[in-house]
C-alpha cells in the first residue's frame, strides 16, 4: 500500500493540567493510535547541524515525540514532501510505512522519542533513495 505524506498526522494526546503541572499519557489499547508499541527508542544531545534517519521502512509505523525542545521531520513519498516541526510532548506525529524521512533542525537540550510498532528489524529499512523511488513506484 503507498501512503502519501497527507496521511502522516499529528495524534492529540490528552493533557490534565492542575497547579503542580501538567500530566499526558499514552497507552497500548488502540485508543489514540491504530498500532501497538513493541520499541521505544530516543534521540538525544544531536550535535548542531545534526541529520538522523535518511531512509523508509516498510512495514514500521512510528509515533515521534518532542519530549524536551523541538526538531523537524520532513517526509517524502516519492511523489509529494512535507516538512513538520516536532515541538510539544502532547503532540505526537505518526509517520507510516513507505515515507521516506529525515530528522534535523533539533534545539538545545532537543529529546525525540519514537514509538515504534515493530521490533528492530534491519530487513525494514529502505536506505538508499533510489531503491525507496522505485519500491513506492512498484506499490501504484
Amino acid at each position: 500500500m503507498h501512503n502519501s505524506v497527507n496521511d502522516c498526522k499529528f495524534i492529540e494526546l490528552p493533557v490534565f493540567p492542575d497547579h503542580r503541572g501538567k500530566l499526558s499519557f499514552i497507552q497500548n489499547d488502540r485508543s489514540i493510535v491504530d498500532f501497538d508499541f513493541a520499541r521505544l527508542y530516543f534521540l538525544f544531545d544531536v550535535p548542531f547541524g545534526g541529520q538522523r534517519a535518511g531512509h523508509a521502512h516498510r512495514e514500521l509505523r512510528q509515533l515521534f515525540f518532542a519530549f524536551s525542545g523541538a526538531y523537524d521531520i520532513h517526509l517524502d513519498d516519492g511523489y509529494e514532501k512535507r516538512t513538520v516541526r516536532i515541538d510539544q510532548p502532547n503532540r505526537p506525529f505518526m509517520v507510516l510505512p513507505n515515507i521516506w524521512r529525515v530528522v534535523d533542525q533539533f534545539t538545545s537540550g532537543a529529546v525525540c522519542a519514537v514509538l515504534a510498532s515493530e521490533l528492530y528489524s534491519e530487513d525494514d529499512y529502505i536506505r538508499e533513495y533510489a531503491e525507496f523511488t522505485k519500491y513506492v513506484g512498484d506499490l501504484k
